[in-house]
């Protein structure tokens, strides 16, 4: 099945979306990243003995800030009056990792997928900046979306693997 790009007008323009024939429901997005750095920073992440503070505390509001912001950042993004944010930081399931997800959700005409992402990929930078003095050769990877739910396309989840 091939579905036509939303954000390309006829001409192959771009365009923000008309939202205003859409019912408002609940939605819902989970994103996710992935901070690669060396055990040692992992721990100093977790433990609290970085110079510049709480890392994960920080992270965790970035986070829920760069959601608030997602249609400043991303041009063509409605602003979306979220209901719920949540931040989730804790140590990965492979070694050196921290894994960042973000929730949120809304009552509206258009999906959260964008907020949810930048949300994720925001708490994982601020957690590369709060580190970086440490070792400048962390990655962030992973970025994706988890799951969705609500509006005309569906619910998705992500499979495993």
């Amino acid at each position: 099945m091939v579905r036509e790009l939303t954000h390309l007008d006829e001409t192959g323009a771009a365009r923000i979306v008309d939202i205003s024939g859409k019912d408002e429901t609940v939605r819902r997005a989970v994103a996710g990243a992935v901070l690669h750095a060396t055990a040692e920073i992992v721990e100093a992440i977790f433990g609290g003995t970085l110079k510049k503070g709480d890392a994960i505390a920080v992270a965790r509001v970035a986070g829920i800030m760069a959601a608030k912001k997602t249609s400043e950042l991303i041009p063509l993004c409605h602003p979306i009056p979220v209901t719920k944010i949540g931040v989730e930081i804790e140590r990965g399931e492979a070694p050196g990792t921290i894994a960042v997800s973000a929730t949120v959700e809304t009552v509206g005409r258009t999906g959260v997928e964008m907020e949810a992402l930048t949300a994720a990929s925001v708490a994982a930078l601020t957690l590369y900046d709060m580190a970086k003095a440490l070792d400048k050769s962390m990655t962030i990877s992973g970025v994706q979306l988890i799951e969705k739910s609500g509006g005309k396309s569906g619910d998705f989840r992500r499979v495993p693997g």
